[in-house]
């Protein structure tokens, strides 16, 4: 995935699943699967439902992405 073509959302962890994936909510209601970005794994000590985080979006496959920011916590 290209860095020029890639959406950029933000949403809410719903769900922490196995393997280091989280289930996020959109504010539009879209629920899809994501990753922590490569760099980004370093800062992060676990994200918690709730967490709000910054997604990138591939515009081929909208049912996943990558965290490349949190931004704080409900």
């Amino acid at each position: 995935m290209a860095r020029e073509s890639a959406l950029e959302a933000e949403g809410a962890v719903v769900e922490v699943l196995s393997n280091k994936l989280y289930r996020v909510e959109l504010a539009n209601g879209h629920r899809l699967v994501a990753f922590v970005a490569g760099k980004a794994q370093a800062r992060f000590a676990g994200l918690a439902p709730g967490d709000k985080v910054r997604l990138e979006l591939s515009p081929y496959d909208l049912s996943a992405g990558r965290i490349i920011l949190e931004k704080q916590t409900i």
